[in-house]
């Protein structure tokens, strides 16, 4: 059995040159890599991770630190970046924090991923500032999606921004007494995801003279079925509202079940708008404000790459756009409604 060793006499090159050429390292021109392939391929040479690692300090892993995996959003990111990290010869360890406290300190310490991983992608979490320390000195760079933080590479959306853009689409249609669908106010995961698009509802509504109602905000947990019972709740009012704005798609999606359950029509009596574009959005019929959600993964994880690459380069910090998608689920208020 051919050794690497037996590789790099046969090119001419040093064990550790091979070991670059065939993991794509950089430091390495075209000419070499080529010759190391084919030499490798005409001695059956497999490269091993633990000796890549060893003759590199290379894992090629990359890290992902999660609140869930059975969720589409988290679920959508991880595909994506695994699909580019994959491409590059990188492997990807996944972490699913919950809400655990505990998994949560483990996780950020850096303890958990030092010399495990080459870098850390780090998926809707807000880090407080010792968190951001710690996993910053595991060792490599680290990515965040869905926050800007300093001295990390992050991709992102305009939350308050997407909100807003959700409400203005049903105040130009002439809605008045607009309910709104989130999260909890005290987020577990620290994320200011639920807050941001709270406020992105309340600034449009005093953009237009609308006093916020409390009564109008239901929290839906950003499951279907959070939306579904959320949304019960404010058809339940004396005066409920004449359409919905849901920070998630998945609470617009049960949300609109709860209305055709209550025997009213979606959109003449109650209109309905999401956010996030979710693979179901389009099947539902749903108008919602759309984001980028695999493009994000594949950008978190080129910024991974690129940094691991080119370690001086500053780290990068994208904000992504959104769009309005107008489908079935909205109108102008009928006089029923």
């Amino acid at each position: 059995m051919s050794t690497i060793k037996d590789v790099a006499e046969a090119a001419g090159v040093s064990i550790a040159t091979v070991s670059r050429a065939l993991h794509g390292q950089p430091r390495v021109s075209e000419a070499t890599r080529r010759r190391v392939l084919t030499v490798a391929a005409d001695l059956r040479y497999v490269a091993s991770p633990s000796a890549a690692g060893l003759a590199t300090g290379l894992t090629h892993a990359i890290g992902v630190v999660a609140p869930f995996v059975n969720r589409w959003f988290f679920a959508a990111i991880v595909h994506s970046a695994e699909e580019r990290l994959r491409r590059a010869g990188y492997d990807l360890l996944l972490y699913s924090l919950g809400t655990e406290a505990e998994e949560r300190r483990r996780a950020f310490s850096g303890a958990l991923l030092r010399k495990r991983v080459d870098g850390v992608l780090v998926l809707g979490l807000h880090p407080a500032e010792d968190e951001v320390a710690a996993l910053s000195a595991a060792g490599g760079p680290v990515a965040i999606v869905g926050k800007d933080v300093p001295g990390w590479a992050s991709v992102r959306i305009d939350d308050r921004a997407a909100a807003g853009c959700a409400v203005r689409h049903l105040l130009d249609l002439g809605h008045r007494r607009i309910g709104f669908l989130g999260g909890e106010t005290d987020d577990p995961l620290g994320s200011t995801l639920p807050g941001d698009r709270r406020a992105g509802y309340h600034a449009e509504l005093s953009g237009a003279g609308l006093p916020a109602d409390p009564a109008l905000e239901a929290v839906g947990g950003f499951t279907v079925r959070g939306g579904y019972a959320a949304a019960e709740r404010l058809l339940q009012l004396a005066h409920p509202p004449t359409a919905i704005f849901a920070a998630s798609d998945e609470m617009a999606i049960g949300a609109v079940q709860a209305i055709r359950r209550a025997g009213l029509r979606v959109p003449l009596d109650v209109s309905v708008v999401g956010l996030d574009d979710h693979e179901m959005a389009e099947v539902m019929d749903l108008t919602t404000v759309a984001q980028p959600v695999g493009a994000q993964g594949e950008l978190a994880a080129e910024m991974i790459l690129t940094a691991l690459a080119e370690p001086g380069r500053p780290l990068p910090a994208v904000t992504v756009p959104t769009g309005l998608v107008v489908r079935g689920t909205t109108s102008r208020p009928t006089r029923r409604s």
